[in-house]
C-alpha cells in the first residue's frame, strides 16, 4: 500500500506530528521560565525526549513509506540492536560466544526472512521451538558447564524478548489477513505503535502530575497507580477515537488498546525487574532522553505478540 495515497495513514502521521510541535512549542516555553536548577534538568530531560521522538517518528514513517520490506528491516534492526543491549548487560562467557553467533547472525536474519516470505507456520515456531533447542545444544558443545543453565536462560530470554516478541510488531503489517481490511494493515500498524507510546507517555505525565501510591517502588520507582489508571483511561480512549484506522468498532478498539495498555505495562515492569537486578537505570545510551533500544521497545515486547494473536484469531480471515 502506497503511504501517501492513504489519507487516513496521512490524517494519522499529520496529528502524530501536530503533538509533536505542541510539545516542542511547550518545551521551549518551560525552558524559558525555568529558574531552578532541578526545573532545568527536568526541562532539559523532557526537551531531549521530545527530539528523539522526532527521530524515531521519522524513522518509523520513512519505513512504512518504503513499504512491507522497509517495515521488516526497521524491526529486524531494532531486534538485533536489542539483542545486542540485553547481553552486554547480561553477560555470558567465552564458551557462550559460537552459540551468541548463531543467535546473532543466523537465527535471527532466518526469523525475520520466515516474516518477510510471510511463512507463518516458520514464523511462529522457529525461535520458541527449534531456537530454543539448538541454544542449550550448542552451548553444551562447548564444553563449559559453569552457572550452564543461568547462561542459557539468558541467551533464550533474550533472543524471545527482542527478536521474536519484537518481530511481532511488523507481522501485524505482513502476517493479517482480515476481511475487508487488505491492504491496509500500515493504519494498524501505525494505530498499534501510536498506543503502545501513548501508554507509556500518558502514564509518565499522569505519574509526574498526580502520582503519589507507588506500585512496585523497589522495581519501578516512577510508576504509580495514579499514572497508570490515568494514562490507561486517556490511552483507552485515544484508541477508541481512532477506530476509523482499524477494522474494529469504537468499542472493539477501547477493548483492544486496554489490552496494549495492561501488556505495555507488564512489560515495562518485567524489564524495569531486570535491570534492577543488573544494578542499571538504563539498557543504554542510544536514544537521547530515553537510554536504549531496549528502554523505548520494553512495552512493545510485551504488547506485540499479544495483540497479533488476538487479532489473528479474532478478525483474521
Amino acid at each position: 500500500m502506497k503511504f501517501l495515497s492513504d489519507p487516513a495513514l496521512l490524517w494519522l502521521l499529520g496529528g502524530t506530528l501536530g503533538v509533536l510541535v505542541f510539545a516542542s512549542v511547550v518545551g521551549w516555553v518551560l525552558a524559558q521560565r525555568a529558574s531552578s536548577d532541578a526545573a532545568r534538568i527536568t526541562v532539559a530531560n523532557l526537551n531531549a525526549r521530545t527530539k528523539a521522538w522526532w527521530g524515531m517518528v521519522a524513522v518509523f514513517a520513512g519505513a512504512l513509506a518504503v513499504g512491507p520490506m522497509g517495515a521488516t528491516l526497521m524491526f529486524a534492526l531494532t531486534s538485533f540492536m536489542a539483542l545486542r543491549e540485553f547481553i552486554t548487560l547480561t553477560p555470558t562467557k567465552p564458551g557462550d560466544h559460537r552459540t551468541l553467533f548463531w543467535v546473532f547472525f543466523i537465527i535471527t536474519p532466518l526469523h525475520y526472512y520466515f516474516l518477510a516470505t510471510q511463512w507463518y507456520g516458520m514464523f511462529a515456531i522457529l525461535i520458541p521451538v527449534y531456537a530454543f533447542l539448538l541454544v542449550p545444544v550448542r552451548t553444551a558443545m562447548a564444553g563449559d558447564c559453569e552457572r550452564f543453565l543461568e547462561r542459557t536462560a539468558k541467551i533464550q530470554w533474550g533472543l524471545m524478548i527482542c527478536v521474536y516478541c519484537i518481530s511481532h510488531a511488523p507481522a501485524i503489517l505482513l502476517l493479517l489477513k482480515i476481511p475487508g481490511f487488505e491492504g491496509q494493515n500500515a493504519k494498524l500498524l501505525f494505530w498499534f505503535v501510536a498506543i503502545v507510546e501513548m501508554s507509556d507517555v500518558m502514564q509518565y505525565v499522569w505519574g509526574k502530575t498526580c502520582g503519589k501510591h507507588k506500585i512496585a517502588p523497589t522495581v519501578s520507582p516512577g510508576k504509580t497507580w495514579e499514572g497508570f489508571l490515568g494514562g490507561s483511561v486517556t490511552t483507552v480512549g485515544l484508541g477508541a477515537a481512532l477506530w476509523w484506522a482499524t477494522p474494529f468498532s469504537p468499542l472493539q478498539a477501547a477493548g483492544m488498546a486496554a489490552i496494549i495498555v495492561l501488556m505495555g505495562f507488564a512489560g515495562g515492569l518485567v524489564m524495569s525487574a531486570i535491570k534492577r537486578d543488573r544494578g542499571v537505570k538504563d539498557w543504554g545510551g542510544a536514544i537521547a532522553g530515553h537510554g536504549g533500544v531496549l528502554d523505548r521497545m520494553d512495552s512493545l515486547c510485551f504488547a506485540a505478540p499479544v495483540f497479533f494473536h488476538v487479532v489473528r484469531y479474532t478478525f483474521d480471515a
